[in-house]
């Protein structure tokens, strides 16, 4: 009897301490944070690779290669005259709301056949494309400072902004994205 106590009290202890290191080595890695510096202060967005794969692929690619550094808010916008609806946009090395990284990537939303759960929340980070199709998102992003849910859907949102949203609700026409970088 004292011979299966103790063994039982050695697997217990044993399983306590494997245990939690095997749910360490389990625990999925840590969403990409994004660091956008400007003139206002700075935003910190998460992003969500699992629910829109390509957005973020796409996204974090421009980013490492300074794509984004020095590019303005192009585009202020309340969409909704009945509620409040701010968006501000950027991404463009036009700056006029024309231009693009040289490609195009497929909408990441439901109306174009992919299952994206993200809703346009205050704070939510999207990316932009023409009317004209669905599959015309390139570098333009922009973020909602209010939630605007007619758009949920038909735009790929692929983050979050975790701290910095007054800062995004301070941006203007022209103000420039100083440094956009991954946070380590």
């Amino acid at each position: 009897m004292k011979t299966f106590t103790l063994a039982a009290i050695t697997l217990a202890t044993l399983g306590a301490i494997v245990a939690p290191q095997a749910a360490q080595a389990k625990k999925a890695p840590a969403a990409p944070v994004v660091r956008m510096e400007t003139a206002k202060g700075t935003i910190l967005i998460k992003l969500f690779p699992k629910e829109a794969p390509l957005s973020t692929a796409n996204f974090i690619k421009l980013v490492n290669k300074g794509f984004y550094n020095g590019l303005t808010f192009h585009r202020i916008a309340d969409l909704d005259p009945n509620s409040p609806s701010k968006i501000v946009q950027g991404g463009d090395p036009s700056g006029d709301g024309t231009g693009g990284p040289g490609w195009e990537i497929k909408g990441e939303f439901t109306s174009n056949g992919v299952k994206n759960p993200l809703k346009h929340v205050a704070g939510a980070f999207a990316m932009a494309r023409t009317s004209d199709s669905n599959d015309t998102a390139g570098s333009q992003f922009y973020i909602c400072v209010n939630p605007v849910p007619f758009l949920d859907g038909n735009y790929a949102v692929f983050g979050q902004v975790l701290k910095g949203l007054d800062v995004a609700a301070k941006l203007q026409v022209g103000d420039k994205m100083t440094k956009v970088t991954m946070q380590k």
